[in-house]
């Protein structure tokens, strides 16, 4: 099933895509279809590193604080600073 999508540009935001199409001799609707495939694949691709990353990540042990300790921490500092506040006014 086709769909359309109707952009409407200024002649400002018009410039760049026209030129670039006309360079290589393509439509301003083909260099669009181009750009959003290459884009899509893109996305998939920084999706695809990211899991990777979390993976290598997980095969690590790094040192950890205790919630408990890092929470009284912060609130030590905070009572040291009595001009500075929390969001919320906690």
């Amino acid at each position: 099933m086709r769909r359309q999508l109707h952009l409407i540009l200024n002649e400002f935001t018009r410039r760049a895509p026209l030129g670039i199409a006309q360079r290589k001799r393509v439509t301003i609707a083909e260099r669009v279809r181009q750009t959003l495939r290459r884009k899509s694949g893109k996305h998939q691709r920084t999706v695809d590193t990211k899991l990777r990353a979390i993976a290598k990540a997980s095969r690590h042990e790094f040192p950890t604080a205790d919630i408990e300790d890092m929470l009284r921490k912060s609130s030590r500092d905070d009572e040291r600073r009595p001009g500075i506040r929390p969001p919320g006014g906690l």
